[in-house]
């Protein structure tokens, strides 16, 4: 299979067969954004700018509190927060009505609390990483293999791919969507005895230190995963 600095991020995640693949991929860039922002990024005038006026999700600041460097996001709250006080809660406007100050403000906060810099540049990135492995399935007879050998595909991700094979070549939309609809069948298959399985195991009669439980021990946990995402 021919790799080049856009198949390989792509390729490394296929590769693994562990999980949603899509789900890794997500995780990564997450990873990859929150490490970004917590590092030398936080102090360019540039990305401050941008964090000064988006600010940042609840799980992002959480994830960002967990680390090791606190100044830095101190740093950020404060003047993310002067940014707040100078241009969201200002007493500017003196000819306008208390109903049009309450009301332009009110939106201004809208903006910021649906908005958060890590959850955009992870979109930014997933959107590019989409387009490559949509490229890489047209392209590479390896890859197709490759992606039919995955473990599964979460229901929110299927619903993902499934909507954006919309823009496939023809000659590879149904195969791809016959792809992604077995990977879904075959794990719910899975999760759905493993889970009946557990329910079963509570029944008197399957009780004892010699129970034998199966694979069914996290069923609730991977159904979880499988039908949810971040």
């Amino acid at each position: 299979m021919r790799e080049s600095i856009l198949t390989i991020p792509v390729n490394e995640i296929f590769e693994k067969k562990c999980g949603c693949p899509v789900c890794a991929m997500r995780d990564e860039l997450e990873q990859h954004a929150v490490e970004y922002i917590m590092g030398a990024a936080m102090m360019e005038p540039d990305v401050r700018i941008e964090t000064n006026k988006t600010g940042f999700c609840k799980e992002h600041f959480e994830q960002m509190r967990s680390c090791k460097n606190r100044l830095s996001l101190a740093l950020m709250l404060q003047t993310h927060l002067q940014e707040l006080q100078k241009n969201v809660f200002n007493d500017k406007g003196f000819f306008e009505t208390k109903d049009s100050k309450n009301r332009k403000t009110t939106e201004r906060v809208a903006r910021i609390v649906n908005d958060c810099f890590v959850c955009n540049k992870i979109e930014w990135a997933f959107t590019r990483w989409l387009t490559n492995m949509f490229d890489l399935y047209r392209n590479e007879r390896e890859f197709r293999e490759l992606f039919r050998e995955q473990e599964y595909l979460c229901l929110p991700h299927y619903r993902t791919l499934m909507r954006r094979s919309e823009e496939m070549d023809k000659g590879y939309k149904n195969e791809f969507r016959e792809s992604c609809t077995e990977l879904v069948k075959g794990y719910l298959n899975e999760l759905e005895k493993d889970i009946s399985h557990y329910c079963k195991m509570y029944d008197y009669r399957n009780t004892g230190k010699d129970a034998d439980w199966g694979n069914s021990k996290d069923s609730i946990e991977r159904a979880i995963k499988f039908l949810t995402t971040r």
